[in-house]
């Protein structure tokens, strides 16, 4: 078998394992939220620790087909995500408590690698959309605090982790900061229960819709944005009069080689 042959199999091996694990992770969030449409209780409970795992598994898959590794935080992320579901589905203080703080965690991972990844470096668009995400904050915040109990104080030091990766996620492109949008919908629904506000006709149906899809968008986004950034470091290197780290030009001679893109943090 050449070596040409080989590397086609291994290609397309990787593709059908990462198809697979998104059709997977599809497959779960839709009977997921049938589940919950339907009131079915048990069927919700089996479905939602698969969840994240399986976007997480789909993830690492999708960068390896792609030649390169996921993002070091990505899966942490969705895992400690799946930890937060877990715990939240045991339905006590302690547990929530608990789950807040794997998901507090998830944040801080996210925030890591969003800015990693360069989402600051337009600090002027980075400001309107602190500035934007800050008054939400605050206007959510201030309206929750009088029902929120014991729980204000995790509430709003969690709020302020959620609304830095809504921040820092918008910096990576639509798809990221449509998701960070996604994801602090999703948790604001969870406080307006928590706060026993009246709640919107299919509540729990629509916490998870927001969630899964933002979580998707995450990270699916941010494996674009490395596609992105990669083949457009590559294609710099490639113009003629382009020079590399060294002063010289990398499109003037077949013996110049350009230079490895950054591994992924």
């Amino acid at each position: 078998m050449s070596i040409r042959t080989t590397t086609r199999a291994v290609l397309g091996g990787r593709l059908r394992s990462a198809a697979g694990l998104l059709g997977g992770f599809a497959a779960a969030s839709a009977t997921h939220l049938g589940a919950i449409a339907s009131g079915a209780s048990v069927l919700q409970n089996a479905t939602k620790p698969a969840l994240m795992p399986l976007l997480a598994a789909h993830s690492v898959a999708a960068a390896a087909t792609a030649g390169r590794r996921a993002p070091k935080p990505l899966a942490p992320a969705l895992l400690l995500s799946a930890g937060g579901d877990v715990l939240l589905q045991l339905k006590n203080d302690t547990a929530f408590l608990a789950g807040m703080g794997s998901f507090a965690a998830a944040h801080v991972c996210y925030v890591t690698m969003f800015v990693r990844r360069g989402a600051l470096t337009d600090r002027r668009r980075a400001l309107v959309v602190a500035a934007a995400y800050a008054t939400a904050w605050a206007a959510m915040v201030g309206q929750l605090w009088p029902d929120l109990g014991d729980l204000r104080i995790p509430v709003a030091g969690y709020s302020l982790l959620l609304a830095s990766t809504a921040v820092t996620s918008a910096g990576l492109g639509w798809r990221t900061g449509l998701g960070g949008a996604l994801f602090l919908l999703s948790d604001t629904l969870i406080a307006t229960q928590l706060a026993k506000w009246r709640e919107l006709p299919g509540h729990q149906f629509w916490i998870m819709a927001t969630y899964v899809l933002a979580q998707y968008l995450l990270a699916s986004g941010t494996l674009r944005h490395e596609h992105e950034h990669e083949h457009g470091h590559e294609h710099r290197e490639l113009e003629p009069g382009h020079e590399n780290k060294h002063g010289k030009g990398t499109g003037h001679g077949p013996q110049q080689q350009r230079n490895p893109a950054p591994q992924a943090g």
